[in-house]
């Protein structure tokens, strides 16, 4: 099934055929006005020179102004074999129809609402016929079944005619069309975006990145350049504000050798308030008791700190170099880039 980008909006079409496998462009008036536009002929010029087909209005109240309009366009730069001329149906336009299709060109017949309207522009020759399922179904009507009836018309007659599903409003429609086996859809830059997108890939593929980080990133690697190191000797007001000044939730209590001891945490120095009320403030770190601290080193890999981390359920591991207190791994970093 062909793959159209409906849009005039310059910047979005710049940046949605940089994916590479978009078929071309639809695009209408309206659009055109919507964005702004006052020179149409040099938007449509550079709108041609960016994508590979270009769907393009030939406006005209008879059959021998489209072909006149048809016929401008291409004499002022537009390729033939590059562009297809979008006439709304009507008995002038599916006359206009037959002309250009005669002269070798591409014409897509659009705003068609009934299969009587989609079989009188198959019978003109049409390259395209368009049905408007997003309008169609503003209306209450069963436009799926239209564009099944047309699918069902083309395979069964032999049309040499590709059904083009249109007004596309959201997701959905793109499984529509393929359900209704259209040869061509035209959606919008913001649906066509999302069409990728669905939550339990995004956690799959999180997780892949989270298990490769695991296994190839060494802790030296995940941590940041602040070592909050506090010697024993510090009071405990003094190693409140030290919490602050590192802007870590801890820090690492050292000897006078700087071999680390404990480690002082916000959560320590609640549990003492409580337990001994605010004189708790006025001791040192020495006259507390630590438990040794949970210790990895700087070359070993992620994965070993998130078995630690896991093992001992803790938030925060001390990094060492040899024994000696160089950083501090929060459990955050283990999935940061």
């Amino acid at each position: 099934m062909e793959l159209y980008l409906d849009s005039a909006d310059l910047n979005e079409i710049q940046e949605a055929f940089k994916i590479g496998f978009i078929t071309g462009l639809t695009t209408t008036p309206t659009f055109m006005h919507r964005h702004g536009v006052t020179d149409i002929d040099s938007l449509i010029l550079q709108l041609a020179a960016i994508v590979p087909v270009l769907q393009v209005e030939a406006l005209g109240k008879t059959a021998e102004e489209i072909v006149a309009e048809a016929h401008r366009q291409v004499k002022m730069g537009l390729d033939p074999k590059k562009t297809v001329f979008k006439i709304p149906v009507s008995l002038e336009g599916l006359k206009a129809c037959r002309q250009l299709v005669n002269e070798g060109m591409m014409v897509n017949v659009h705003l068609v609402y009934t299969i009587q309207q989609a079989y009188m522009a198959m019978q003109a020759g049409a390259t395209y016929v368009c049905p408007l399922v997003g309008r169609l179904q503003d209306q209450g009507t069963d436009a799926l079944s239209l564009v099944r009836d047309c699918v069902d018309a083309v395979n069964h007659y032999g049309y040499n005619t590709k059904i083009m599903f249109s007004s596309v409003r959201y997701a959905e429609h793109v499984r529509n069309a393929l359900d209704a086996g259209v040869h061509t859809i035209t959606v919008p830059w913001k649906i066509m975006k999302a069409l990728t997108e669905n939550n339990f890939t995004k956690l799959g593929t999180d997780q892949f990145f989270e298990h490769t980080r695991l296994m190839t990133v060494k802790v030296k690697d995940a941590i940041n350049n602040v070592n909050p190191l506090v010697p024993v000797t510090t009071s405990v007001t003094d190693a409140l504000v030290k919490l602050t000044e590192f802007g870590f939730g801890c820090v690492t209590v050292t000897d006078a050798s700087g071999k680390a001891v404990g480690v002082f945490t916000d959560g320590t120095l609640r549990r003492l308030l409580q337990e001994q009320g605010k004189d708790v403030l006025n001791k040192k770190l020495s006259d507390l008791t630590f438990n040794p601290p949970f210790t990895v080193e700087v070359n070993d890999l992620l994965n070993v700190a998130s078995k630690l981390f896991n093992q001992h359920q803790v938030d925060t591991l001390v990094v060492t170099d040899n024994g000696k207190p160089v950083g501090m791994l929060d459990i955050q970093n283990l999935n940061e880039d």
